[in-house]
């Protein structure tokens, strides 16, 4: 059953109007509702992410939210005219070229992470 069901992004954030300001304007995802329990984005065809105000928003340490894009580096380069800034991790197999983490080979993939303003951590990916 569940591997048929669509999945919802769910982050926890400790200010919605800061929320909506960096997923609504600095993302530029498309708010599709809210309602007292959060906000509920756009996010590619039948993906959606949910923010939610809470006391325990940015305490997951791992990424809690990934954009599959054919362009790493054009998507990297949009959020840095947003002000995004890109997280850096020493992680075995990979290269840092600029932001973008990349694994060749088998595993080939490029990734850039980067955190909301609560440390919620979050990335851009094509794989």
């Amino acid at each position: 059953m569940l591997s048929e069901a669509r999945v919802l992004a769910t982050i926890a954030v400790s200010d919605i109007a800061a929320g909506k300001v960096f997923y609504g304007e600095k993302l530029g995802l498309i708010q599709l509702a809210e309602n007292p329990a959060g906000v509920t984005y756009q996010c590619g065809e039948g993906s959606r992410l949910f923010i939610y105000q809470s006391g325990t928003a940015g305490t997951n340490q791992a990424t809690c939210a990934t954009w599959n894009v054919t362009d790493v580096e054009a998507a990297v380069a949009e959020l840095k005219t947003n002000g995004i800034m890109f997280e850096h991790y020493d992680l075995p197999g990979a290269t840092l070229q600029g932001d973008i983490h990349v694994w060749e080979g088998d595993m080939a993939m490029k990734t850039a992470w980067f955190k909301d303003p609560d440390s919620n951590i979050l990335n851009v990916g094509s794989m």
